[in-house]
């Protein structure tokens, strides 16, 4: 039997080792290149990725892991029913445009579900982690904190947005007949760690996706008392064949 709260704990200096390097870089005068697909890639996303994908294979050997640079460069293991999802730099267009709102992703996924995961934006100093029926917590400038989800506002929802990937008519459709106290921007997975936290309500993301982008944001949020689902309500899985997500909704309270 996984020991998940152990695990995690021996997740963190991981990815906080991985921060410390992507802020290295962060201040520095980095070049940027595009990939295959033209999405832009960094030193910091390849370095990240080059540091924590041997420290995850010591931490479970022989567990598959998928990891987004590693994949775009054509190296793709089978899965099964547990495997790891790394997204080493989330929110690339943010960290080049330099407005902090970047996060290391890290999950573990079994059965097709995201079992445990830590999302760490380094420029913030705010790390997010949580494991399934251990609850969820956050670690900032003023320690660790369990977090939790929170009931829907009286006076209407905080809804979160992407800052880099906007469909403003298909989020304006998707909301009608909901109230909507607030409309805020935010870049990377911190979007699905706000709601996790009681800081948002509602995320709905109508645009493409990798599971690598979401997972680890999805296994806090369900750690802190949240769904992530297809926008029928239906369950996300994750291991299918192109990694790639249908349109959902993160949500602190069923939509």
């Amino acid at each position: 039997m996984l020991d998940r709260p152990a695990l995690l704990d021996r997740l963190l200096p991981i990815v906080r080792d991985a921060g410390e390097l992507i802020m290295t870089i962060y201040r520095s005068d980095f070049s940027v290149r595009g990939k295959a697909d033209q999405s832009p890639v960094t030193e910091a996303d390849e370095r990240a990725e080059a540091l924590i994908l041997p420290a995850l294979a010591a931490l479970l050997p022989g567990t598959p892991i998928i990891a987004e640079e590693a994949v775009a460069a054509g190296k793709v293991p089978s899965v099964g029913e547990r495997f790891w999802l790394v997204d080493p730099l989330d929110g690339t267009k943010e960290f080049i445009s330099r407005n902090a709102e970047f996060t290391v992703n890290i999950a573990l996924i079994e059965n097709g579900r995201p079992t445990l995961g830590v999302v760490l934006a380094p420029a913030l100093d705010r790390l997010f982690a949580g494991a399934i029926g251990h609850g969820a917590f956050i670690e900032d400038a003023n320690g660790r904190r369990p977090i939790a989800v929170r009931a829907a506002p009286e006076a209407g929802l905080t809804v979160v947005a992407s800052r880099s990937h906007g469909d403003a008519a298909a989020l304006d459709a998707f909301l009608a007949g909901r109230q909507v106290a607030e409309l805020r921007g935010a870049g990377s997975s911190l979007k699905i760690c706000l709601i996790a936290a009681g800081e948002a309500d509602l995320y709905p993301r109508l645009g493409r996706t990798m599971e690598w982008d979401i997972a680890a944001g999805h296994a806090v949020l369900a750690a802190a008392g949240g769904q992530l689902t297809r926008i029928d309500g239906t369950p996300l899985r994750y291991g299918k064949p192109d990694f790639a997500n249908p349109h959902f909704v993160a949500a602190g309270t069923p939509d």
